[in-house]
C-alpha cells in the first residue's frame, strides 16, 4: 500500500495534522448543525434566515474538502467518519424540533464565535509548522467570520 508523506518533517506533520483534524471535525459537524437549523427554523424571517444557513452549510463544505484534502497531501489521514465527529465534536447541539427564528439566531452566532476562536488557534499553531496550510485555514477563518457577522447582525 502506497504512503503519502508530504514535504513536512515529523513534527510540523503532526503539530499540522492535528490542527487539520480539528477543524475537519468542527467544519463537518458545523454543516450538519446549519442544514438541522435549515429545516427547522421557524418564524417571520424563516426565508432569510433558511437561505443563509444554506451558505454556511455551503461554505463548511467546500471548507472542509479543502482542509481534509491538505492534510492527505502532508501525509495525514483526515477522519470525517460520523462517529468520529460525534466523538470529537466540540459544538454545542441544539434540541432537536423547530427552531424559532431568534434561537436559530443565537444558536449559530454562538457556534460560530466558538468555530472562528478554535480557526484563530490552528492559524497560530500552524503560523511556522505549515504556512502553505495556514493559509487555508485563514481563508476558511474568513468565510467563517463573514458568516458569524451576517448571523449577529440578524439579532
Amino acid at each position: 500500500m502506497a504512503k503519502i508523506h508530504g514535504a513536512l518533517g515529523e513534527d510540523e506533520r503532526r503539530i499540522t495534522g492535528q490542527a487539520l483534524q480539528e477543524a475537519v471535525v468542527d467544519l463537518i459537524d458545523l454543516s450538519l448543525l446549519a442544514k438541522q437549523a435549515h429545516w427547522n427554523v421557524v418564524g417571520r424571517t424563516f426565508r432569510s434566515i433558511h437561505l443563509q444557513l444554506d451558505e454556511l452549510v455551503e461554505a463548511a463544505r467546500n471548507h472542509t474538502d479543502v482542509l481534509a484534502e491538505r492534510a492527505i497531501a502532508i501525509g495525514v489521514n483526515p477522519d470525517g467518519r460520523s462517529i468520529k465527529v460525534a466523538q470529537d465534536s466540540q459544538i454545542n447541539q441544539p434540541d432537536p424540533g423547530y427552531l424559532q427564528e431568534d434561537k436559530a439566531i443565537a444558536t449559530i452566532v454562538d457556534v460560530l464565535g466558538d468555530v472562528v476562536k478554535r480557526f484563530r488557534a490552528h492559524v497560530h499553531a500552524t503560523e511556522e509548522a505549515d504556512p502553505v496550510t495556514q493559509d487555508f485555514l485563514i481563508s476558511a477563518s474568513q468565510d467563517l467570520e463573514q458568516q458569524h457577522w451576517m448571523f449577529e447582525a440578524m439579532r
